[in-house]
């Protein structure tokens, strides 16, 4: 059985609020879990208290017994300092413009900066 520790979307429509609770990696994302770990409320400015609030002991428990946290819990436990921050790989270069276009916006910026 894997464990993720993952947010638990409640609240009303355009209200957000999220539980961050422990689960089974196979229980849908509103549905069953095991135990309630700690809040998110999105709604509420960044520097507020009460936006993110985490259960220390049983997160270093659960994590201990070997459960998962998903990229956005990560994060929260990463500045929370329960756990290392994650690190988050480059984005990918395809929307990138191609060779062609490269050069042609380089000889543009070369035409207008003379």
């Amino acid at each position: 059985m894997g464990l993720k520790i993952r947010l638990a979307r409640a609240g009303a429509k355009k209200r957000p609020y999220y539980h961050i609770v422990v689960a089974d990696s196979r229980s849908p994302r509103d549905g069953r879990f095991i135990e309630r770990l700690g809040s998110y409320n999105p709604m509420l400015p960044s520097d507020h208290a009460e936006r993110i609030r985490l259960f220390d002991e049983r997160i270093k428990h659960w994590l201990s017994q070997g459960a998962v946290a998903t990229d956005r819990v990560a994060k929260f436990l990463g500045k929370a300092e329960l756990a290392p921050m994650p690190v988050f790989r480059e984005q990918p270069k395809q929307s990138a413009p191609k060779k062609r276009a490269q050069e042609r916006a380089a000889a543009a910026a070369s035409a207008t900066a003379e």
